[in-house]
């Protein structure tokens, strides 16, 4: 199962929310100014929004 941690402290959350767009299992969501995330188990480890985070914000472990 894959862990996905979003660090608040760097994240730019609904300002920035390219991990929102590029996520393709529809893991994240905006919610608020912040970044949720929605379905943590459908995560298949792509590693795309880590990728396109400019803060280095999302952490996926396995």
């Amino acid at each position: 199962m894959v862990t996905i941690k979003i660090v608040d402290e760097k994240c730019d959350g609904a300002e920035c929310g390219e991990c929102v767009e590029v996520c393709s299992m529809d893991i994240l969501m905006i919610d608020g100014e912040k970044i949720a995330i929605k379905n943590p188990n459908e995560c298949s480890l792509c590693e795309v929004c880590t990728d396109v985070c400019p803060n280095e914000a999302i952490i996926l472990t396995e």
